[in-house]
């Protein structure tokens, strides 16, 4: 059965906004709506460098839902090389043809 809240409301993070910075196409801060990274009308190249963009923005505890259209497991391995031990990786939904993903910064 597919989720019909929110993903945002009851997230459970704080501090899920990214710190403002440019006005640069495709930025982190454009693409961040309420909480919720929705890439899925992104090219695929683009894609992992702004979810990381995203992520860096973050404050200490915070977080963001990623929202893809197809299992972003690649990208976990990549956090997992590249971050590991600063995130946190929940699913809330699981498609078959959405997922979303709660991407949080773990407290310094």
């Amino acid at each position: 059965m597919k989720s019909t809240t929110n993903p945002v409301q009851n997230h459970g993070c704080c501090g899920s906004q990214a710190s403002p910075s440019s006005s640069a196409t495709d930025s982190p801060q454009q693409a961040l709506q309420d909480g919720v990274l929705d890439v899925r009308m992104l090219a695929p190249a683009r894609r992992h460098s702004l979810i990381f963009e995203t992520f860096e923005g973050l404050r200490p505890g915070g977080c963001f839902v990623l929202v893809n259209d197809h299992d972003p497991k690649p990208l976990y391995y990549q956090f997992q090389y590249e971050k590991t031990g600063t995130f946190s990786w929940n699913y809330e939904e699981q498609g078959p043809e959405v997922w979303r993903v709660r991407i949080g910064k773990t407290p310094a």
